[in-house]
């Protein structure tokens, strides 16, 4: 049977790549290494379902979490850039600041949000990196019916690039370099496929299109 205009115009934008997110146990180990020790206030955005939310809160963390499109328990459905609070410890965000809008102003307000010496912690996708191997690999394996080219300028298209990203975080955050890494096993794709994602970008066969960054808030 195939898919309704409406499914095939998601994935064709990179909507499939990018949601709903799955919380691996690396993505959660990699926000507890770079986090300060709990306690402490962090703020996590676009949080989904809540689900780092609540793996953080049982670390011992305070945490508020937002994310305007969820109905999730413990998650305030409100945009970054109309978030009023006290100031945080740290921030976290994972694969959602390519989605915020307006992108500076929100930023702009993470930053305010976040004390100076504070942390943040970044786990995003390079759109600029994919391209069509990968975008080839992923749907193969999804599913998918659309032409690689297509899902690739989808992407690109609807999706902040990870160096407007870091360009505009870099006026108020010290950001560490990009960590660069597999990506696509964790979106919508069967089980077992991280490893071998892995070897195929060891062997130069397909870009690591994940990045994980690390920051700190200037005065």
């Amino acid at each position: 049977m195939r898919r309704s205009s409406t499914a095939r115009s998601r994935t064709a934008s990179g909507e499939s790549l990018t949601s709903p997110a799955v919380l691996t146990a690396d993505v959660i180990a990699f926000m507890r290494a770079s986090l300060p020790s709990p306690p402490g206030r962090v703020l996590e955005v676009g949080a989904g379902d809540g689900e780092l939310a609540v793996a953080l809160r049982e670390a011992g963390y305070d945490v508020v979490a937002i994310d305007p499109a969820s109905e999730a328990d413990g998650v305030r459905p409100i945009a970054l850039h109309e978030l009023e609070d006290e100031p945080f410890d740290a921030a976290v965000a994972v694969v959602s600041l390519h989605h915020v809008e307006p992108l500076e102003a929100s930023l702009q307000r993470l930053a305010e949000l976040v004390r100076p010496g504070g942390t943040l912690v970044v786990d995003e996708i390079d759109v600029e990196r994919l391209d069509e191997r990968a975008a080839r690999w992923w749907l193969e394996r999804s599913g998918h019916d659309h032409e690689p080219a297509e899902l690739v300028s989808g992407m690109r298209d609807h999706l902040h690039s990870l160096a407007a990203l870091r360009e505009a975080l870099g006026r108020w955050f010290a950001l560490g370099e990009p960590v660069r890494g597999a990506y696509m096993y964790r979106w919508n794709l069967p089980p077992g496929l991280r490893e071998p994602e892995e070897q195929l970008i060891a062997a130069g066969a397909l870009p690591a299109i994940g990045a994980r960054l690390v920051g700190v808030r200037t005065s």
